[in-house]
């Protein structure tokens, strides 16, 4: 993109740029001091319009812009950047929101890939708990309103532990009973974490469940180093991709958050849950799992969420059959007979 605001340009007779933070082929992310409010830094979106189109759609995606970026604004959420303003200013749009301290997620998942380590599962998590509270706020509002472009990258851990998920570059809102959807904010996603009624640029058919799939291939990533191979590459290949388990990369992962996960990343709609709460009881064992009309047996995950007491009960046992089988004067004292203890892999199956 050329034409970059340098530091010291001053926007809306208010912002003062202090950094470029980030760019693409639609515009530009800023860091920038907010002069009416001393110390107070706010990141700036500037939205670059394609000269390609007509002077009515360029008028037309103006108007959008500043008629959802208003609802952007009305947006209170601990786990929400505040959209604070927005304006025109020599033929850009530009939306002004906190800026947010700290690493994002990708760079967690790169120190972690260099060390040769996964980021613990309770960890990641923790961390999507708060992304679901996000997520459930926006799609709760009227009409509801979806990210479409959940990534590691766009989701920043601050310095008290806060998720945030930034970036509103691709929020649109649902019409009901209206197939026109409008773009806040013209681009594209990332194709390792876009469903696949997203890749096609077929906004109209997106839904919270789009949301959900590219949340699903944020915390594949997390837990394996590594995005789950696009929605796009396994259409073609017509079939459920053996690439995508997750404990074989992870064998730390539990067997319940895997398959919570890849219900998430089913390619179409109606094979993910239908909400973010839906998925939160997925994750936590609250609900059944349903992959291609198939429920996940539970006992498994079960099994590996008390894999302690598991193991204790295995230590007691062969303490137990030790005792048993040798006593001090060869006598088999208990009354027992020792065969009818049976091996722990057949009271665990």
């Amino acid at each position: 993109m050329s034409d970059l605001l340098t530091p010291g340009t001053i926007l809306w007779s208010r912002y003062r740029i202090v950094d470029l933070v980030g760019q693409g082929g639609m515009g530009a992310i800023y860091k920038a001091e907010d002069l009416r409010l001393e110390g107070r830094l706010c990141a700036i979106k500037e939205v670059v319009p394609d000269p390609n189109n007509s002077k009515a759609f360029l008028e037309q995606s103006q108007a959008a812009f500043h008629r959802e970026a208003s609802i952007l604004a009305r947006l209170d959420h601990a786990n929400l950047p505040k959209v604070s303003d927005f304006f025109l200013f020599n033929g850009r749009d530009y939306l002004v929101m906190d800026f947010v301290p700290g690493q994002d997620l990708r760079e967690i998942i790169e120190n972690a890939r260099h060390k040769g380590e996964f980021i613990p599962e309770d960890q990641v998590l923790t961390w999507t708990e708060q992304l679901i509270n996000a997520l459930d706020y926006l799609h709760q509002q009227d009409p509801p309103v979806l990210h479409r472009d959940i990534k590691p990258s766009n989701i920043k851990l601050t310095p008290n532990g806060t998720i945030k998920l930034v970036d509103f570059g691709l929020v649109k809102l649902m019409i009901p009973d209206d197939n026109r959807t409008i773009t806040v904010l013209q681009g594209r996603a990332t194709i390792q974490y876009a469903p696949l009624e997203q890749i096609g640029g077929d906004s109209g058919h997106t839904d919270v469940r789009s949301d959900i799939y590219s949340l699903g291939a944020t915390l594949y990533q997390l837990l394996t180093n590594q995005p789950p191979p696009d929605a796009k590459s396994r259409y073609i290949r017509e079939k459920f991709d053996p690439q995508l388990s997750i404990r074989k990369i992870n064998p730390d992962v539990s067997p319940q958050t895997e398959q919570a996960i890849l219900h998430a990343l089913g390619l179409h709609p109606g094979d993910r849950p239908n909400s973010v709460k839906q998925f939160r009881n997925e994750l936590l064992g609250n609900s059944p799992i349903i992959i291609n009309g198939r429920t996940v047996n539970g006992w498994r995950a079960a099994i590996w969420r008390n894999r302690v007491l598991l193991a204790l009960i295995t230590a007691l046992l062969t303490l137990a059959a030790i005792l048993t089988l040798t006593p001090d004067d060869g006598l088999n004292r208990t009354g027992l007979n020792p065969t009818t203890i049976a091996p722990i892999s057949e009271i665990t199956r």
